[in-house]
């Protein structure tokens, strides 16, 4: 008598923050999955535990004898391609999932995404604000707080809301948007990334099934990866043209305007920094093409200060501002944090370099430098970088690189937390890191 073949099983690859929402999902459909990550003890696996005590959970060690029993392979967006699980997958003609693909397969409301290397969690957040003072209900979500799949456990709502990653974009084979927009480029994740040409490729995706499209007319490349024949509006820091979004000037003071229509000085917006400025035109377009009225979305540009860690003030100490950016996790972040602040800046700097090219960043930013104090794994290349174009200065904890910025600051000085790098060395996250620069600033009032 033969024996029977047992049934093949979903595998979620990778527990941490999406691998948790993949379970809930499935949890909550009634199937059955294999679990695994390569990491002995990986971030999430009590609660996964906790959630599902009969569940087949495999961490540490080799797990490529799991793929003989699994049906696909789901899988977080942090795991490149080049995975060598993920290889051996592939090897076995296994689909390799994200959780942006079953999202899109699920939801029954329409959804609209930003993606971009700056800006796009307050682009996202700024959007989903304008809904709900318009009277709709929207979720914002994806790679910014909620994970998608999470999303789909509420009340079905009018309007979903998407921060999108290179990393989810790249594994995302349909996304039909209500309206796509793309921010920025700037290399980053050239660690996960084979090159900037594929991670740029990943970022233009997101225009492919999109029904309308902004994006920054800044960018000289990107008019050659907007499909033809769908609405678009661009945004920028120039005079806009007819219809379009930017900044024009009237009696000495900058406004955000729609073409001629002067829509809201700089100067009444709660967000701060010029970048910020950029990212309020972007929303404006967006919620354009969504249909949210105008002056909904000016209420929210007049009230919204801004997102924990995105250029937070902190404090006012001797004269000088501290200013937590811990958010700014690659090269172009940190330009554009350093470009937006009036008079010099102590900067604080380093971590997981991600492949970013750090002469381009000192070449930048170095005529606005007092100086630098540099930290983690790749503090040592960026002094390198700066080596004759600013002062810098090693710290051992962020503790010490605050304490040496304030010996630094000088009267009209901003101390800056904008690392241009990763956390991960040092801290759980960037918040966690956002977290030490501002106790580190409480404590030298003490």
């Amino acid at each position: 008598m033969s024996k029977k073949k047992s049934k093949k099983l979903d595998l979620v690859y990778g527990i941490g923050v999406t691998g948790l929402s993949f379970a809930r999902y499935l949890h909550r459909a009634g199937v059955d999955a294999v679990y695994y990550d390569s990491r002995e003890e990986p971030p999430g696996k009590q609660e996964l535990e906790e959630l599902l005590p009969d569940a087949a959970i495999h961490c540490g060690g080799n797990g490529e004898k799991l793929l003989d029993k699994a049906a696909r392979v789901l899988v977080s967006p942090g795991v490149p391609d080049s995975d060598e699980f993920l290889v051996a997958a592939r090897d076995k003609n296994l689909d390799v999932v994200s959780d942006i693909e079953l999202f899109v397969a699920e939801a029954k409301a329409p959804f609209v995404g930003i993606t971009g290397s700056n800006g796009k969690s307050t682009v996202v957040t700024l959007v989903a604000l304008m809904c709900t003072a318009a009277g709709m209900k929207a979720y914002a979500g994806a790679n910014l707080g909620t994970p998608a799949l999470d999303l789909l456990a509420e009340e079905v709502p009018d309007v979903y809301v998407l921060e999108l990653s290179s990393f989810q974009l790249h594994r995302t084979p349909e996304l039909p948007l209500q309206v796509a927009g793309l921010l920025n480029i700037s290399p980053d994740h050239l660690d996960w990334h084979r090159d900037e040409e594929e991670y740029r490729a990943a970022k233009y995706r997101i225009f492919r099934e999109a029904e309308a499209i902004v994006f920054n007319r800044a960018d000289d490349t990107v008019s050659d990866h907007i499909p033809s024949n769908r609405p678009t509006l661009s945004f920028g820091l120039d005079e806009p043209g007819e219809g379009q979004f930017g900044i024009r000037e009237d009696d000495g003071i900058e406004f955000l305007a729609r073409g001629e229509q002067l829509l809201l000085s700089v100067d009444d917006m709660a967000l701060v920094g010029r970048h910020n400025h950029a990212n309020a035109l972007a929303a404006l377009a967006v919620g354009q093409l969504m249909g949210i009225n105008l002056p909904s979305m000016l209420q929210v540009l007049d009230q919204f200060p801004g997102l924990a860690h995105r250029m937070q003030f902190v404090e006012s100490i001797g004269g000088a501002s501290y200013i937590n950016d811990s958010k700014a996790t690659n090269v172009g972040a940190a330009i554009a944090s350093i470009e937006s602040i009036d008079g010099f800046v102590v900067l604080i700097a380093g971590g997981e370099g991600k492949g970013g090219d750090f002469a381009e960043f000192a070449n930048s930013v170095h005529h606005r430098l007092r100086a630098a104090v540099v930290i983690g794994d790749d503090g040592p290349t960026i002094a390198d970088a700066l080596d004759g174009l600013a002062p810098v200065h090693r710290a051992s904890s962020m503790d010490d690189a605050v304490r040496r910025a304030a010996d630094i600051a000088e009267v009209g000085d901003t101390v800056l937390l904008a690392p241009a790098c990763a956390s991960f060395d040092m801290f759980d996250n960037y918040m966690h890191r956002g977290i030490a620069f501002c106790d580190a600033v409480e404590g030298l009032m003490r």
